[in-house]
């Protein structure tokens, strides 16, 4: 019988719909006791780590989380689901899947529709993320998010829509594997990537999103002694409009990192254009470009390269993976 680890943060899984037709948080995590659901082929030890609307979740909370699992490795477990809100549930994913040993399948699910509204998904998505981390072919997958019979990748899965429950998509890439029913499927590898050992999360890195027009009124105010890092999600392939580049250069001058995304929600940031503003002249400027990934969770891997004690080049190196 496997032994899974259930770690319950809250979010719109644990919430119910009331007299007023609002969503508010419950006292009590109705997801707490489904043991029954499992046929005895799986035994729950069920904890309530906290119960937050994943908009209060913090990078504190995220090392919390990520401390728990690492004491449940030694602890005979074959896996761990983590409920959480949606808003923020690719955040957590994404730092534990850079922070944590591969050793055990870790999953996050969460629910589009609270637990008393029509339809609702969380116990669907709940059972899914179960029989997901009971899976022999999700070890060594890095972190996994499980919603609505599809199984993404921590490190490209992003929320794409406000409500609906297929709001969860891997954007260029496609998820990784679906389930049918109590199995899994997987279509794919999961590439290596480092994996950062920190016990801190201490940092101001702030994301900037260009925009037409856009001059350098925002990076000048980021130039001080309390900025540790930037994240630019930049226009199109990787570029900016050509008024903010004196500003940025004062923050390169300064060995504050920058590191650029796109905007997109397709394709990954590359230095093509050569035009002024364009990635090729940021690329030589120092602005480090960061692929595959959006805004929130390069802020994300540059608070943990920081944390791990990088050097400037470990940190570009780490960031340009």
């Amino acid at each position: 019988m496997k032994k899974i680890l259930v770690l319950h943060t809250g979010g719109t899984i644990s919430m119910s719909k009331g007299t007023e037709g609002n969503v508010v948080t419950n006292q009590v995590n109705p997801m707490l006791e489904q043991q029954e659901l499992f046929h005895n082929e799986v035994e729950l030890v069920v904890e309530g780590i906290f119960n937050l609307p994943s908009p209060q979740i913090t990078l504190e909370k995220m090392l919390l989380l990520k401390n728990r699992i690492t004491k449940a490795f030694n602890e005979d477990i074959d896996g761990v689901v983590i409920t959480h809100g949606t808003d923020t549930l690719e955040e957590t994913a994404y730092f534990l899947d850079i922070t944590l040993e591969k050793r055990i399948p870790v999953v996050l699910t969460g629910a589009m529709r609270s637990s008393n509204e029509i339809g609702t998904d969380g116990l669907y998505n709940f059972v899914s993320a179960v029989w997901t981390a009971c899976s022999e072919e999700s070890q060594d997958k890095g972190v996994l998010v499980v919603m609505n019979d599809e199984i993404h990748m921590a490190k490209y899965v992003t929320k794409t829509h406000t409500t609906n429950v297929a709001t969860f998509r891997t954007p260029t890439f496609g998820p990784i594997g679906m389930l049918t029913k109590e199995r899994t499927f997987f279509a794919k590898e999961a590439l290596p990537q480092e994996v950062c050992s920190i016990d801190s999360v201490a940092g101001n890195v702030y994301i900037v999103k260009a925009y037409a027009g856009m001059d350098g009124s925002l990076f000048q105010l980021l130039d001080n002694e309390e900025t540790d890092g930037i994240v630019i999600e930049a226009l199109g392939a990787g570029n900016l409009p050509p008024e903010t580049l004196p500003a940025i250069q004062k923050l390169v001058d300064r060995n504050i990192p920058i590191a650029l995304v796109s905007r997109c929600s397709n394709g990954i940031a590359e230095d093509i254009y050569a035009y002024q503003g364009g990635g090729v002249g940021l690329k030589k400027m120092g602005v480090i470009f960061t692929r595959g990934i959006n805004g929130p969770k390069a802020r994300i891997k540059m608070i943990v390269g920081i944390n791990s004690g990088k050097n400037e080049k470990e940190l570009r190196q780490f960031l340009s993976q």
